[in-house]
């Protein structure tokens, strides 16, 4: 396989990305940093501009409350495992998308959100905020849909915890298969 010597930044900064699940710092996250985030994320293809995202923002002020509604979609002998699981980001982004009948359309509305995700991940990560897109369970109970106001026609696409990371707390790199093993070429 061959490589690059001199990858541009963009390169590095996708190749050096990691989902951070733990070990945020207790700083909160501002809310007008994750409004400079989305407002590039956004900026993701999408087709026919539909731009099919919506957002709701739990910062640190407020988190605790939504956590204790939250709880309440799990039984009672995993809520004291879900409190501690929700308390460990700084803030939560959750990513509501259209929910398209039109297979074609919700397929395309998946793409644009999951690139749009993409973007704000290493948009994040450049500011030392760490993001995992997170896709539980919780996220397809109604009563999740009904705290967070999860409209018909819409779906949850996931939770991003995120909260700032010193370089010390980096996961490990996980190689990845080199394309020239996973690629035909069409002869």
């Amino acid at each position: 396989m061959s490589s690059v010597v001199n990858k541009s930044q963009l390169a590095k900064l996708i190749r050096e990305r990691r989902s951070l699940k733990k070990n945020y710092k207790p700083d909160p996250v501002p809310k007008e940093l994750v409004f400079e985030l989305l407002n590039d994320a956004v900026w993701a293809p999408n087709h026919g501009n539909r731009e099919p995202w919506r957002f709701v923002f739990i910062p640190a002020e407020t988190k605790e409350a939504f956590i204790e509604q939250l709880l309440t979609v799990f039984p009672k002998d995993q809520q004291e495992n879900r409190r501690q699981y929700f308390r460990q980001p700084a803030a939560i982004l959750v990513v509501i998308m259209a929910n398209d009948p039109r297979q074609k359309q919700w397929e395309e509305n998946f793409g644009a959100v999951s690139s749009m995700i993409q973007n704000f991940q290493l948009l994040a990560w450049e500011r030392q905020l760490g993001v995992v897109w997170k896709t539980n369970p919780h996220i397809y109970e109604p009563k999740t849909r009904e705290i967070l106001g999860v409209e018909a026609g819409e779906k949850i696409a996931g939770f991003l915890h995120m909260g700032f990371f010193d370089s010390d707390h980096i996961p490990k790199t996980k190689e990845r298969t080199p394309v020239e093993e996973k690629m035909t070429i069409y002869e």
